[in-house]
């Protein structure tokens, strides 16, 4: 991978984002964490909240998402980066395409249950295609970015459960450097409003 795609502004939100998953830890909760930044300025961050509110919905990447939606007004997060600890789940991965989000990086990849690697909803094209008006263009990925951190910080929260997730391959992959991965989104090339076209012929008559 061109290592070049990661910027500074990467590693620093990567970083925070992995702080913030060891204080969850410290909350009863399993290290989820998960950031919405714009321009290099933090938007909203977020971490699991599923133990503290008995719900499964509280997602750190949902809450995330919400919170930036509310900072912002506006349900229309193009522009923006959403980073998190582990990749994504397909719940979670819904939401960062209905709200337009740009980029997604995480560190950890989850090859079970991750958005992207298992069920594809990141990097799906025709959500987009069919229904543009909901879905916004699959983002650009980066993958594995500070892994080795991200790692240590499950393995000392909890190594039984860290131990459990990586013999039944539910998390990881390739060690460091050989765990990035760059996805650029395809660029859907401008949709033809057959309907618009449609009504100016008629307009025109014969």
């Amino acid at each position: 991978m061109d290592s070049s795609v990661i910027t500074a502004i990467d590693v620093e939100m990567m970083t925070r984002c992995i702080a913030l998953s060891r204080f969850a830890g410290t909350q009863g909760e399993l290290p989820f964490a998960a950031l919405v930044c714009k321009g290099g300025r933090t938007i909203s961050e977020a971490t699991n909240r599923v133990a503290r509110d008995a719900d499964v919905t509280r997602h750190a990447e949902l809450l995330a998402v919400s919170e930036a939606q509310k900072a912002l007004g506006q349900n229309d997060l193009s522009g923006c980066t959403i980073y998190s600890n582990v990749e994504p789940c397909a719940m979670c991965s819904f939401p960062i395409r209905e709200t337009r989000i740009a980029r997604v990086v995480f560190a950890i990849r989850s090859p079970l249950m991750g958005g992207f690697s298992k069920f594809g909803v990141i990097r799906d094209r025709e959500m987009s295609d069919v229904m543009p008006e909901f879905f916004g263009d699959a983002p650009e990925v980066i993958g594995g970015l500070l892994v080795d951190e991200a790692e240590r910080v499950w393995r000392n929260s909890n190594p039984i459960i860290w131990g459990v997730i990586r013999y039944r391959g539910c998390f990881g992959g390739a060690p460091g450097p050989e765990a990035l991965t760059h996805w650029h989104g395809p660029v859907r090339p401008r949709r033809i409003n057959w309907r618009n076209i449609a009504q100016r012929m008629m307009a025109k008559g014969p």
